[in-house]
Order: C-alpha cells, then sequence, then structure tokens
C-alpha cells in the first residue's frame, strides 16, 4: 500500500501543537519555509566543517549528533520522531560545526532555515515564541545530559534515559546509547541486565 505523502502544512501544523498556538496566516507563514529533506541509513545530515544553516525537525527516523575526540567517536545525542536537532554553536555563530548529525535510520525531516525562521519571526508573534520554545528545548535537553552524567550512577543514568527518551532506547544501537551516558559498552551491558 503506498504511503501518502506528508504535506509541509501538517508539520507546520505539528510543530505549532508543540510549541505555540497559531493563526492561518503564520501557519502559512511557517509553511512557506519548510524544507523536505530525506536521508537514507547512514547519510550525514551535517557533517563536520560546514557551518549549521538550518533547525531540524524530524519527522520519522534516527540522528544521531556525535563529535571525535581523542580519535574516538562521542555521541552527543540521539533524536527520534517528533525531536529537533542542530548545532547550535554553528547555527548562530554562523561558524563550522565541530559535529556531525548522521541518519541511523531512513531520516524524514523538515528542515527550518534559520534566516527565513527569523525573518517570518520578526512579523508573526506565535512564530516568534515556537523559535523561543525550540531554543529553550534545546538548551533543557543540553542541561539535562549534562547533569545525567555529572551527577547519575551508571544505573541511575540509564534508568532515567530510558524514562525520558524510550524511543531512542529501542531504536539506537546500544555502543551509541552506551558513548552518550559515557559509559563502555561493557558497563551497559551490566547495566541493562539489573533490574530498573
Amino acid at each position: 500500500m503506498k504511503q501518502q505523502p506528508i504535506l509541509k502544512r501538517d508539520i507546520a501544523r505539528e510543530l505549532a501543537r508543540k510549541y505555540s498556538t497559531m493563526t492561518h496566516e503564520e501557519l502559512d507563514a511557517l509553511e512557506d519555509i519548510l524544507v523536505p529533506k530525506v536521508f537514507p541509513r547512514g547519510k550525514k545530515i551535517l557533517s563536520a566543517g560546514e557551518v549549521c544553516k538550518y533547525i531540524y525537525y524530524i519527522h520519522t527516523g534516527l540522528v544521531r549528533q556525535s563529535y571525535v575526540k581523542n580519535k574516538k567517536e562521542v555521541t552527543e545525542y540521539l533524536g527520534v520522531d517528533g525531536n529537533i536537532i542542530m548545532s547550535i554553536q554553528s547555527l548562530f555563530e554562523e561558524i563550522p560545526t565541530k559535529q556531525d548529525i548522521t541518519a541511523l535510520e531512513n531520516t524524514y525531516i523538515f528542515a527550518l532555515p534559520k534566516r527565513a525562521l527569523e525573518s517570518v519571526a520578526l512579523h508573526n508573534n506565535n512564530i516568534q515564541i515556537l523559535y523561543r520554545k525550540i531554543l529553550e528545548e534545546s538548551l533543557i535537553i543540553s542541561q539535562i545530559h549534562a547533569d545525567l552524567v555529572r551527577f547519575e550512577t551508571a544505573h541511575d543514568r540509564y534508568a532515567r534515559f530510558c524514562k525520558l527518551m524510550p524511543q531512542v532506547a529501542l531504536r539506537a544501537p546500544l555502543v551509541y546509547i552506551a558513548s552518550y551516558l559515557q559509559m563502555t559498552p561493557e558497563t551497559l551491558s551490566r547495566v541493562r541486565s539489573q533490574p530498573l
């Protein structure tokens, strides 16, 4: 059975439901700037050295944000359907990112170009609110991750991760989950064998 195409209007409504109520005119403005992008499994959405120009809304799929430290890849973030992902410093300072964003599953993204979003936000109050809430959410997720790895035991880290990101826990490869939680795959295996 053939799947119905995803309409940009549906995604605009999805974003409005999640972040801000909108008038029909504001939905039109948001719909106009959305850029649909499809990434097959393994494809880079953003590569280290590029400047991030978009806020990416993951409609469907699984995405990994990572960087290289001491010749090892470190997972910074894992996102699934309904999540936002971006390289925030690169986006705002317009400098090359040190991070890669890679599709771990076939992924359908709707990208919000930063400049276009800022332009429509100037004239649309609810789009300003949407923009602010997306950025707030991104900062909160970063803070939660930082606190998780700083203050929690390995067992508590994994338990909280499963509660906060259940779909990621089910879908992401264990090696990336271990890296995200700053533990070895062996430690993660031990932790997963214990009751949560």
